[in-house]
């Protein structure tokens, strides 16, 4: 979450970006291969994530979430789509988590009711986001 901050809150190449984060603050190399799927992949699909999240956010508009929230729900969208190993409700639990440390007093509600949302949508194959057109991988 921290590297999609980062990379989300300036200006620049995204592999210049990621790398600059990666010298600064090393990941554990038990954790750089899920690290650089997680980020890699968020950053790939973007544009669908950021689609998806405010299909199912009532009345907010990705660049108006604040930075922390968006980025929490990016990856854990990427995960629910991506990484089936992943449980959901592991992924969205860790998402309110991490909201409720970093984010505002009004995170972890905020993350976990578009991320319910999104969740339900996904288990019922019923996914409608206007352009947006997901297949499951892995």
């Amino acid at each position: 979450m921290q590297a999609l901050y980062y990379m989300d809150m300036r200006d620049g190449d995204p592999v210049e970006m990621l790398e600059r984060y990666c010298r600064c603050f090393p990941v554990s190399k038990n954790a750089v291969a899920f690290f650089n799927k997680l980020v890699e992949g968020v950053l790939a699909e973007k544009g669908k994530i950021d689609g998806i999240i405010e299909g199912y956010s009532s009345n907010w508009k990705i660049s108006r979430m604040p930075c922390v929230d968006r980025n929490i729900m990016r990856i854990a969208v990427f995960e629910l789509i991506h990484c089936e190993d992943i449980p959901s409700k592991v992924s969205i639990n860790e998402a309110i988590d991490v909201g409720k440390k970093f984010g505002t007093d009004d995170s972890g509600a905020f993350i976990n009711g578009i991320l319910d949302s999104i969740r339900n949508a996904i288990e019922k194959e019923a996914l409608p986001v206007v352009g947006v057109a997901l297949e499951k991988t892995l």
